[in-house]
């Protein structure tokens, strides 16, 4: 988010930079490159988050600008589609991902050239999904476990190892590998595909592109200690490059996974090319250029302070919602301390939380649960909602947001009252559920009908659009109508680990 105007990230000196780099690599590998795209290629809103001017898409703009180059081969983990594995950010399992990413690069005007299921065992429904792909026109590869991985080199690259997979025809210089996330598959597809170039005689090299950590940044930079907030369940740390160091007597920082796979790497890529490996480090595989987009480190920092809270507090809901384990939740708890952060450090935690507190003495005495939200505008004002009998607390806070930013009074009603009990109506007494109370996807249908006849409903509509990226928390964890229309609207969403209602199941 960016408060009061304020940026520390420039988009277009860094796109400069970053595309100097990839051309630069393919030069030296006889203009064929597999460049590895490690994070989120599209809708990258933690780098958003950290580096405030940050286009979660630049990495798109990046590829429009090198598209003529470019073939791009899309993986997904055969074992994720079976788990139906949920990228957060959108709710969504990471095969629906996969669909989105084709679509979003057509938009982009960049075709995927094929999409590879990796560690493919014959799982039923990464069947029914490459079955899906292919009757959509889409080439569809089957990549199985490696043998020998990760001991035996010379059977990892040989006609039963990476051989044993088909080769991926691609035409360009530049093979962008992706995926939806962590363990896709993405580095087996890049060696597989390099054992085949090299067998027919053709030399090609691989790069790896990966945001965070920023290497030639400090270890105990905010930004990076950020990235390791945001990969706890990984248990990912930022370190000090060993193997650069000893190359070239010179500090920079890697995480501990590539640092820990750097010599199997190696001798892996020496196998297959017959030569000595140019890269001395995986720092060296690298081409990352985010840190010369930085302008101003100290809004950097601050934003990355801030995203450790965010995270411990997703964090702290996903322990109570028993999606990571104790070990998880204890590394994010290490990780504030480190910093020195505390949950308040985050402008909007007290106000909901004292939202809550003044709905429950406005309740006098009656039993229930009483929740309260806060959202912090661009400007830096801070605006709360406390939940009701007709609203829930997020329902309150978007109106009253709305209202504010329309220059409205806070005692104006937005939404009819015969509309509400007809909802009301519908929900309990028709389709007999136990939540009567609006949530956020529900207030926004009602608030779009009631603009039809009332122009001050207009007004707060045509508002929503200025929360997107604001700050907001609630003091229980959203139900599903209410985390669905957060995320229509856009906003970095936190809250308490704390239940909505005692009820278990929740439609």
């Amino acid at each position: 988010m960016i408060v009061n105007g304020q940026q520390g990230f420039d988009n277009e000196k860094y796109l400069k930079e970053q595309t100097k780099s990839i051309l630069e690599r393919v030069d030296r590998f006889n203009h064929k490159l597999y460049l590895e795209f490690g994070g989120k290629i599209m809708f990258d809103y933690h780098a958003a988050r950290v580096l405030p001017g940050f286009d979660p898409n630049v990495k798109m703009r990046l590829l429009q600008k090198l598209k003529d180059k470019v073939d791009v081969i899309l993986c997904i983990h055969a074992g994720d589609i079976e788990r139906k594995k949920i990228r957060a950010d959108f709710g969504i399992s990471y095969d629906v991902d996969a669909l989105k990413t084709i679509d979003d690069f057509r938009e982009w005007g960049i075709e995927v050239t094929a999409v590879v299921i990796t560690r493919y065992q014959n799982q039923p429904p990464a069947t029914a999904f490459k079955n899906k792909l292919e009757m959509r026109g889409v080439k569809v590869y089957l990549h199985y476990p490696t043998k020998g991985y990760p001991t035996d080199v010379n059977l990892i690259v040989s006609d039963e190892g990476y051989g044993a997979n088909d080769y991926i025809v691609t035409t360009k210089p530049i093979v962008v590998v992706t995926g939806p996330g962590p363990g896709s598959g993405k580095l087996a597809t890049c060696l597989c595909n390099l054992y085949h170039e090299y067998k027919q005689g053709l030399e090609a090299g691989y790069a790896k592109f990966e945001t965070f950590p920023i290497w030639d940044l400090p270890v105990d930079h905010k930004v990076n200690i950020a990235y390791e907030a945001a990969t706890v369940d990984l248990n990912d740390k930022v370190l000090i490059d060993e193997h650069h160091l000893e190359a070239y007597n010179k500090k920079v920082t890697n995480y501990n996974r590539d640092i820990e796979a750097f010599n199997l790497l190696k001798r892996i890529i020496e196998k297959i090319t017959g030569d000595e490996s140019m890269y001395k480090s995986p720092t060296d595989m690298g081409v990352n250029r985010a840190s010369k987009g930085i302008t101003d480190d100290d809004i950097i920092s601050e934003a990355s302070h801030q995203e450790i809270v965010r995270r411990y507090l997703r964090c702290s809901v996903e322990y109570a919602l028993g999606l990571i384990e104790k070990d998880a939740f204890n590394r994010i708890k290490e990780i504030m301390k480190r910093v020195g952060a505390n949950v308040e450090d985050r402008k909007v935690v007290a106000p909901a939380r004292h939202a809550a507190l003044e709905a429950e003495e406005q309740s006098k005495g009656n039993s229930g649960l009483y929740c309260g939200a806060s959202i912090q505008l661009k400007d830096g004002t801070i605006i709360t909602g406390k939940n009701s009998p007709l609203l829930h607390a997020s329902s309150s806070l978007v109106l009253n947001a709305t209202k504010h930013l329309a220059g409205l009074p806070d005692s104006m009603y937005l939404l009819p009252q015969n509309i509400i009990d007809s909802v009301t109506h519908l929900k309990k007494d028709i389709l007999n559920g136990q939540m009567t109370s609006l949530d956020v996807d529900e207030t926004l249908i009602v608030l779009a009908i009631s603009a039809l006849t009332n122009p001050a409903a207009q007004m707060a509509l045509e508002n929503l659009k200025e929360l997107h990226d604001c700050e907001v928390h609630i003091t229980h964890i959203p139900t599903p109508g209410d985390e669905a229309g957060w995320r229509k609207l856009k906003v970095n969403l936190t809250c308490d680990p704390e239940f909505a209602s005692k009820r278990l199941f929740i439609n």
